[in-house]
């Protein structure tokens, strides 16, 4: 049943055709650019998309948990309250700081935007539905990952502001540290499946998912992912970065305009990157939930499209992260360093010797 499924819906035999139609008509050349235009316009677009609903949807789950309505006013049930501020943000003027290193402030948004849609890119979506598709996928999204705190560093310490700069150490120092976590409950997964190819992984969950198949070491790294994660994406109760009653506005204090907006989109699309990671390394990605013995039940399932799938699996761990965010209080940079240094990072790595020889004894197939 799990390899019929991966028949549904595969929208590759479609992408080969164009490629095979517009190789017809002209150079190969030319063709691989109008389509990597088409795809990077497409890739463009999925991100702001994204960006707007999880504002929309942060500003709700938040009002719900204060036992607030939240917007209302623009539009009906306040939808088009996000359109208004992002063309606020498009009209807002980009303030040229007069003692700033000028090339390397204007080079931290790009730094932070470029890192998240590169790593973005690697979302499976649906089966043919992925940008970048490598045989060594985990340590790709690793790698790129890693790159957005020298974007946050330089912005810190290009805006020669005192709030900017307490604001990118403390970013710096929580990004740093929480990426070996991340690392090692990556690697845990990898020993599981023996591949680090995204699309492997996916389609390794068509006869159950990694959280189930992998036992107690796979929930285990489940949470300490879920932990990680909010801390790697800078929310809260992790935001020591952006503490307004501290910082201002922590390391993007003296940004203004789309620059700010750059670090505004980042924010949130991590949060959905973080949550689409998740949902592919532990959820089975755009597979439908089967459950043995229930033919019929899995054979309905299997007619929900893999995109619906994913989208749907990925902004539940989205509201979970933000229940995380809007329940527990800020803790201090000393408390947060401690966890995950005295006990996230041992623990991680407890259960990857325990996911290492549960693989090796067969526990785990």
């Amino acid at each position: 049943m799990g390899n019929s499924f991966l028949d549904y819906y595969n929208i590759q035999p479609i992408t080969s055709w164009i490629n095979n139609f517009l190789c017809t008509y002209m150079p190969q050349g030319l063709a691989y650019l109008i389509e990597g235009l088409v795809i990077a316009v497409a890739l463009i677009l999925a991100y702001s998309v994204i960006a707007i609903i999880l504002i929309y949807m942060e500003r709700k789950v938040c009002a719900a948990f204060q036992l607030r309505l939240g917007p209302m006013r623009v539009g009906k049930w306040g939808l088009l309250q996000v359109f208004a501020d992002v063309f606020k943000i498009l009209i807002k003027e980009i303030i040229r700081l007069k003692h700033s290193d000028n090339f390397l402030y204007n080079l931290a948004p790009y730094i932070v935007i470029l890192a998240s849609i590169l790593t973005f890119s690697c979302l499976p979506w649906n089966k043919g539905l992925q940008v970048i598709d490598y045989n060594i996928g985990v340590f790709f999204i690793i790698s790129v990952s890693s790159i957005e705190v020298l974007g946050i560093l330089l912005a810190g310490w290009s805006s020669r502001n005192k709030y900017s700069m307490v604001g990118s150490m403390r970013a710096g120092a929580m990004m740093i540290s929480y990426e070996l976590s991340l690392g090692i409950v990556m690697v845990t997964m990898v020993v599981m499946t023996g591949t680090m190819n995204i699309n492997s992984i996916v389609e390794m969950q068509a006869n159950g998912w990694n959280i189930f198949k992998g036992h107690l070491p796979a929930i285990i790294a489940f949470l300490i992912y879920l932990v990680a994660g909010n801390a790697e994406a800078n929310r809260g109760p992790f935001d020591l970065a952006e503490a307004e009653q501290e910082l201002t506005a922590g390391y993007h204090t003296e940004y203004s305009g789309m620059h700010f907006g750059f670090f505004y989109l980042a924010e949130y699309l991590n949060l959905f990157i973080v949550s689409g990671i998740a949902t592919t390394i532990f959820l089975g990605g755009w597979m439908p939930l089967h459950i043995v013995g229930l033919d019929g039940f899995n054979a309905i399932m299997d007619y929900i499209p893999g995109l619906v799938w994913f989208f749907g699996k990925t902004l539940f761990v989205v509201f979970l992260l933000m229940w995380i965010k809007w329940t527990f209080p800020r803790l201090r940079i000393d408390q947060v360093l401690r966890l995950e240094w005295k006990y996230l990072l041992p623990l991680g790595i407890i259960n990857l010797i325990i996911m290492t020889a549960c693989k090796m004894s067969g526990i785990i197939f």
